[in-house]
């Protein structure tokens, strides 16, 4: 019996101690050590801003994307357009069936007109 509850008592003992060790397994897998990074007073341990050691991710020195004169003037469109759309849809004396056809004639115009601005941009 005392064979029986020390056998017992060890293997609580170890399966706390194997739970704290810096890698162990666990529900089935390998779960390595959970690193901490302080940079600067800076408490970071999924690492948003800086990576390992302190170093930013290669994505902080990408440039920004800047627009081209294409996609500034198809987004000049589609908001003139949109506030057009917007506007036949506010206007209460349009009878359902007309409101519905004068959309459908504003996004068919919308549509052809950045269809032109797409060739003319082309052909410079």
């Amino acid at each position: 019996m005392k064979k029986l509850l020390i056998i017992i008592l060890l293997a609580g003992a170890f399966s706390t101690v194997n739970a704290g060790l810096p890698g162990h397994f666990a529900g089935g897998g390998y779960y390595g050590p959970r690193t901490t990074v302080v940079i600067g007073g800076y408490y970071s341990p999924f690492y948003p801003s800086f990576g390992y050691y302190g170093y930013p991710y290669y994505g902080a020195y990408r440039i920004p994307y800047q627009p081209s004169k294409l996609d500034q003037q198809i987004a000049d469109i589609i908001h003139d357009y949109d506030q057009k759309i917007a506007s036949v849809r506010m206007d209460e004396n349009l009878p359902g069936k007309e409101r519905r056809r004068e959309i459908r004639e504003l996004k068919a115009a919308r549509d052809k007109e950045i269809d032109i601005a797409k060739r003319e941009y082309y052909k410079k």
